[in-house]
């Protein structure tokens, strides 16, 4: 039985995969770095002192991982307050479940960036529990985000589920014990393979009701 159910927040809540990767791309630019698919991704779902090392050592920006960091959060930041990217119906599909569920989020974003999605959007009220990625040892694919959201939320992972878009999410999700329910991100599709390690996949945040969760 479903107990709690657990959102990523990037791809799933937030269409900000290529927002990201034009900040990133932006910065690399203005310091002479390569910046291409490759360096994307590589990056997709890292952790923020994951990729923001991978900047440093990979890309060759010359300031230190936590300076690397500090910018692209200022600069995503900044996009957010100029237009919040929230996708078609993540706010009702959050209310629908909201009603059943304690809620929390587990997301390879920032911290700061995390709570001004929720703040920006409204929904912060509706999440008992919301944990980045920087927050514990390994990003997705590792189940740590997920395990500790879990905790924070009180239920054990097998009882919960996860509404995850990338293959880097659905991997973690599943390593971690949960019921998954894909929402393939249109532009960065998580393959074959990952999608068939769902428990559910559906086509849009319209389709996640607790009658779908609850199928899981």
């Amino acid at each position: 039985m479903i107990r709690a159910v657990v959102f990523d927040l990037d791809g799933v809540l937030i269409q900000t995969e290529e927002l990201w990767d034009e900040v990133r791309a932006g910065l690399a630019r203005d310091h002479g770095g390569p910046y291409g698919p490759e360096e994307q991704r590589a990056m997709m779902g890292m952790s923020s002192p994951e990729w923001s090392r991978y900047m440093h050592e990979h890309v060759g920006l010359p300031e230190s991982p936590d300076e690397i960091a500090a910018e692209v959060v200022d600069r995503m930041a900044g996009r957010y307050r100029e237009r919040l990217p929230l996708i078609d119906e993540a706010v009702e599909a959050v209310e629908r479940l909201a009603g059943r569920w304690p809620l929390g989020v587990a997301s390879s974003s920032n911290r700061p960036l995390i709570d001004l999605v929720l703040e920006l959007s409204g929904l912060a009220p509706l999440f008992s529990a919301t944990v980045s990625s920087e927050e514990v040892a390994r990003g997705k694919p590792a189940p740590d985000v997920y395990l500790e959201a879990c905790r924070r939320l009180g239920v054990p992972a097998s009882s919960a589920a996860a509404v995850e878009d990338s293959h880097a999410g659905i991997a973690s999700a599943k390593a971690a014990g949960m019921c998954v329910i894909a929402i393939p991100n249109p532009t960065y599709p998580p393959g074959d393979e990952a999608l068939a390690g769902a428990d559910v996949v559906l086509g849009s945040l319209a389709e996640l009701t607790p009658a779908a969760v609850e199928g899981s």
